[in-house]
């Protein structure tokens, strides 16, 4: 494995963290452990979760993955080993279960309250705003479009100062974004710097072969910011195993149980995954290797967020970390993306 370090901090995580969102759904708890004991025996002391959590949310399991993540750190015993992210889920019709408050401070002390007593543990190491309040194109719009009568009022300085709380009360270490975009990532570093608040030190964003819209300004901002990338979505809900492609997807495989998560499953999408795979095979790569490998050998990446359903699955994305792609093999990647630019935005 190889390791960086979380930015801003001393704190080091694997350059792969490993993605619990199908944990309480389509994997029993029993396959989350397995998951869990075999990354960390295989050097992964990173891992996400969310409230949110499992996808596709619903109030029956809201909350799952986390309470087994918790269980596996009681039996272990090795919360000191690992780094564990989580995030307060936005407003939204999505998340209505959870709550309507939003970000607001009683809903973020309620939130990380509640994610304490889930993961069975007294702190958490990054704690992420799961996706903005106002009105913006995320989850898959390519276009910013602006409404003018969006309610939303800036309370980016609120937010900060709540966080600020549950730093000093020791509940959270560090914060971090995600879905963010180049505004309002700018607008919290900002707002921390003005008024001696905690600054973000990452941003969980998709990025993947079909999604690259993060090179657009967050790349940018990323790097001289020093904001991290943690990359979600790697794989892109599969169809850049190949599989879907090849039509040798199992019955239990993502897009076929919940065919409504169609982000990158457009025609565009689905033949520059075509090309991609031919680009692949030709270098005597699987397509998953290399999609692995090109993000992880981003520099504005600090960590790539794999997720996986079964072990041999779990095994090649770890696997990726070891795979370099050679200046021939981007050229080539970089070529289809000229030709499809960011197919699944």
């Amino acid at each position: 494995m190889k390791y960086t370090t979380l930015p801003n901090t001393d704190i080091k995580v694997s350059k792969i963290c490993l993605g619990s969102m199908t944990w309480g759904n389509q994997n029993t708890e029993a396959e989350g452990h397995e998951q869990l004991d075999y990354a960390f025996n295989n050097g992964i002391n990173f891992i996400d979760t969310a409230e949110l959590y499992p996808v596709p949310a619903s109030a029956e399991t809201q909350g799952r993955t986390s309470e087994i993540i918790g269980t596996w750190l009681k039996k272990n015993g090795n919360r000191d080993k690992v780094v564990i992210a989580s995030k307060i889920a936005g407003n939204g019709d999505y998340t209505a279960h959870i709550r309507t408050t939003g970000f607001s401070k009683s809903s973020i002390i309620e939130a990380i309250d509640a994610e304490l007593i889930r993961l069975q543990t007294d702190y958490i190491d990054l704690y992420q705003l799961h996706w903005p309040e106002r009105e913006t194109n995320t989850f898959g719009t390519r276009d910013y479009k602006h409404n003018p009568n969006d309610t939303w009022e800036d309370n980016f300085n609120e937010i900060l100062s709540t966080l600020q709380t549950q730093i000093e009360a020791g509940k959270i270490r560090h914060i971090g974004l995600s879905n963010e975009k180049a505004w309002g990532t700018m607008r919290y570093l900002e707002e921390s710097k003005a008024n001696n608040l905690p600054r973000p030190i990452t941003i969980q964003n998709a990025y993947s072969l079909l999604c690259r819209t993060f090179e657009g300004d967050l790349a940018e901002v990323s790097l001289r910011e020093n904001i991290g990338l943690l990359a979600y979505s790697p794989m892109a809900f599969g169809v850049l195993s190949g599989k879907y492609i090849k039509g040798n997807a199992a019955d239990n495989a993502r897009l076929k149980l919940f065919p409504r998560f169609a982000r990158y499953s457009s025609e565009q999408a689905t033949e520059a995954a075509k090309q991609y795979l031919k680009i692949a095979e030709d270098n005597g790569l699987t397509l998953a290797q290399m999609a692995l490998a090109f993000v992880n050998q981003r520099p504005f990446v600090t960590s790539n967020i794999i997720g996986a359903t079964n072990l041999e699955q779990l095994k090649e994305n770890i696997d990726s970390i070891d795979v370099d792609l050679s200046d021939t093999v981007l050229e080539q990647i970089n070529e289809v993306h000229g030709a499809i630019p960011n197919p699944a935005p």
